[in-house]
């Protein structure tokens, strides 16, 4: 079986070796998760900030390691700084499952960071040397898609591995092992080269504006859909409701950000420049019925939307960033990009915490409230903006469709 790429085709055993590297690229962090709560328990001298260290520090840490692994690959062999980036997250990994303090599990999961922090652009950043044109923009969206139910299928699996045993939920972090065995066929089997025809021919050098626009974009819309990951959990416990249902609601949420990946061809040419707009308002409208109405169908359905919404953007704010740049320098601008993901990850519990201080208020519906207005300005935004390239799908944007 041959799968196509616009630039000739490659098997499938090959593209399997790529889903694999964008399926791991969201463990990181997620195996200390279910056991959080337990953590003064299993490890009774552990101070507070030693817990907070714990989930902190690595995801700290991812943010410089994503910019170094997209400086590293320009004019260097990305397969080696993926196969040094996997060998340190498998490696890490499997120390966690030995780790009998908090001290060596806070190092030893801060070595995992750096690891996936390697990893992380390269999921994209084979996607774009592999694939171009509409082919990239299908791919970016299996890739969005597989990254998306790898998370919630991982997160079910660690949720009841930790019920048998603390260590368990480190089996996760095993994955990478698997990617590393399976991605050695990419030595092989290189990417052809790009087209003539393709846009990213027409770039000498990063468009620095048109990424920046992309990114502010980016880390905005992640910020909105961050209430429902971060304070579902609060709701729920505001509404009175068994709390195991907040684990079932982020979990939807996740598979409703995978589904329009499996689709995006035909959502871009049927939603066009109005992509953004329509996607931000599914985002705007779905915490807004998750805020607003205290009964559970409606809190799915807004989930189900705000997920919908996040899940179109994502893989299309991807493309953007390889389009901006020649086919040399597209990790390392996807790497810019990625950064505002885990930047939003980073500093949202404190802007959320700041915004409460200045409004006098400690209402958990506040942040889906305030979460959707900055939703609904996205979508004032892309309107008014609508033939721009990061917030439409102008003609720099794969003229071909035009």
């Amino acid at each position: 079986m041959k799968i196509k790429t616009g630039k000739g085709e490659i098997s499938f055993g090959l593209m399997i070796a790529i889903w694999s590297v964008s399926a791991i690229a969201s463990l990181p962090g997620l195996a200390v998760s279910p056991i959080l709560g337990d953590m003064n328990k299993i490890f009774p001298t552990a101070s507070d900030l030693e817990i907070q260290m714990l989930t902190s520090l690595p995801s700290l840490l991812i943010i410089p390691f994503v910019l170094l692994s997209g400086s590293l690959s320009v004019g260097r062999n990305k397969l080696h700084i993926l196969y040094a980036g996997l060998a340190v997250f498998f490696v890490s990994g499997v120390a966690c499952l030995f780790a009998r303090s908090m001290l060596s599990l806070i190092v030893i999961s801060c070595i995992l960071g750096i690891g996936a922090g390697m990893v992380i652009p390269l999921s994209t950043g084979l996607v774009a040397d592999y694939f171009t044109g509409d082919y990239r923009v299908r791919q970016l969206g299996y890739s969005s898609a597989i990254n998306n139910l790898t998370l919630v299928a991982a997160t079910a699996a660690t949720g009841y591995l930790a019920d048998v045993s603390w260590h368990l939920p480190f089996l996760v972090y095993l994955l990478p092992g698997v990617s590393l065995v399976l991605s050695l066929s990419l030595r092989n089997h290189p990417a052809a080269d790009e087209p003539k025809e393709s846009d990213q021919m027409r770039n000498t050098r990063i468009d620095a504006g048109k990424l920046a626009g992309v990114t502010v974009f980016y880390f905005l819309m992640t910020c909105a859909v961050l209430a429902i990951a971060f304070d579902t959990s609060f709701l729920v416990d505001k509404y009175g409701f068994p709390q195991s249902l907040s684990g079932v609601i982020i979990s939807v949420f996740f598979l409703a950000i995978m589904l329009p990946g499996m689709f995006l061809g035909n959502v871009i040419k049927v939603l066009k420049s109005y992509v953004n707009i329509i996607s931000a308002a599914a985002v705007a409208t779905g915490l807004l019925c998750v805020g607003l109405f205290h009964n559970i169908p409606m809190i799915f359905f807004g989930t189900v939307l705000a997920g919908l919404g996040y899940g179109i953007v994502q893989p299309i704010i991807y493309d953007k960033a390889a389009i901006v740049a020649p086919p040399g320098l597209a990790t390392r601008a996807l790497s810019v990009v990625m950064t505002a993901n885990y930047l939003a990850i980073m500093v949202y519990p404190f802007l959320m915490d700041g915004l409460r201080k200045v409004f006098h208020t400690q209402s958990i519906l506040f942040t889906f409230y305030v979460n959707a207005v900055v939703a609904a300005l996205i979508v004032a935004a892309a309107f008014v903006w609508r033939r721009s390239f990061a917030l439409g799908l102008d003609k720099s944007y794969y003229p071909s469709k035009r």
